[in-house]
């Protein structure tokens, strides 16, 4: 998880207390993010010296969806083992197992977020971009042939060391793709931030979505690092349209056609002729090579983008790109992700983070799967005491936030 480029805020450094091996594990130095899902923390194990992040999810149960997102995102990473993903290191035990209201989640620790790199650098070169893409699209071959979708692809939610090594992570709003999922239950629900937001998700264009609307957020991002710039910053769906349409010309009236929003079909239908820009005149410092693979990736019809394997064959890759360091996934199984083809109560979707909590306590998954059940107990006053700190450094983190932008 990222050092967000904000001022971080080093407050008391507090231990972590849990049963079976946890204690005096973490010790908490700073709090180095917050967003709508979660206040980040740097610390350090103290058995080992690493440095890791750990990502405190407060109030879990408070609505389903945020559960769900919680379960989901959690039982991804421990699928998807690539060192192009953010790992998950470890996952704190709660205190009770049928009480707990607080997650608090151990991911490796990386210096920033590719939306930070991007503002704080104008002098990338072309080996960077090439590194840059490669390792994207990598990840997304993996995630791919998992059947797993991201749908929320943007910079903040790519993890960055100085080295120039990216992770991708926040998988809240991935799924799992199967054969036989209704369209209606699967297609229709909120993805991706609009900027990185693919054609098809706007105005439903498609009957159902493919990876490549993936594929179109990995080219937005690759258009990003090249100017510095979004490259389709829009205020709103239509806005949006016009912005792609302006550099990627009209689309065809095959691919209009397609569209099943009435609104957008006559949107576009009644728009005035458009000759695509030159991507050569858009982006003047970029590698014909890479402008070549830039305009597939962002082919307003998904069907002629192409897939994450076959543009990591690109000519563009030439002497870069290594099959051996590619891999495959196997694809995720229906059984994992039955949870979200039902209404699941809050008492259900805390046995199941529970249940994922434990994969990363052998002993007690393995008492678990064997029907016996163990007093898991913290003392009051050491949880009491970790929050109350853990808080306090939030609001440090917050009033400093405030002073920075008054």
């Amino acid at each position: 998880m990222p050092n967000d480029g904000k001022k971080m805020i080093t407050g008391e450094v507090t231990e972590l207390f849990t049963e079976y091996g946890d204690v005096n594990r973490y010790k908490i130095q700073e709090v180095v993010g917050k967003g709508s899902y979660g206040v980040v923390s740097s610390a350090i194990n103290t058995q080992t010296g690493e440095k890791v992040a750990i990502k405190k999810i407060g109030e879990v149960f408070e609505n389903s969806s945020n559960a769900v997102r919680t379960l989901r995102e959690i039982k991804l990473l421990r699928l998807l083992k690539h060192p192009d993903v953010v790992e998950i290191k470890h996952i704190m035990l709660p205190p009770s197992r049928r009480e707990f209201k607080d997650i608090y989640v151990v991911f490796e620790l990386m210096e920033s977020d590719l939306d930070q790199v991007i503002k704080a650098n104008n002098d990338f070169t072309r080996e960077h971009h090439q590194f840059f893409l490669y390792q994207l699209l990598r990840a997304l071959k993996y995630i791919h042939t998992a059947n797993v979708y991201h749908r929320d692809l943007k910079p903040k939610n790519i993890l960055a060391n100085a080295n120039c090594k990216l992770k991708i992570c926040d998988f809240g709003l991935a799924r799992a793709a199967f054969n036989n999922t209704p369209c209606t239950m699967f297609w229709t629900d909120y993805v991706a931030t609009r900027w990185y937001r693919a054609p098809e998700l706007c105005g439903l264009f498609f009957s159902k979505y493919t990876p490549a609307i993936d594929i179109w957020s990995i080219g937005c991002i690759f258009a990003e690092i090249l100017t510095g710039k979004p490259l389709f910053p829009g205020e709103n769906t239509f806005d949006q349209l016009d912005l792609m349409t302006d550099l990627l010309g009209t689309p065809s009236l095959d691919s209009i056609y397609q569209v099943r929003d009435e609104k957008a079909k006559r949107y576009l239908t009644s728009m005035k002729k458009k000759a695509p820009i030159s991507f050569a005149k858009k982006f003047p410092n970029g590698d014909p090579l890479a402008l070549k693979l830039l305009e597939r990736l962002l082919a307003f019809d998904p069907n002629k983008r192409p897939t994450a394997k076959e543009a990591l064959a690109d000519p563009y890759f030439k002497g870069l790109a290594r099959k051996e360091k590619e891999p495959s996934c196997l694809p995720v199984t229906k059984f994992e992700f039955e949870f979200e083809h039902r209404k699941v109560t809050k008492e259900e979707l805390r046995e199941l983070i529970f249940r994922e909590i434990l994969e990363y306590h052998p002993q007690l998954l393995k008492d678990y799967r064997s029907g016996i059940e163990k007093s898991i107990f913290l003392h009051p006053s050491i949880v009491d005491d970790f929050k109350k700190k853990f808080a306090h450094l939030e609001k440090v983190y917050d009033r400093s936030l405030i002073q920075n932008t008054s």
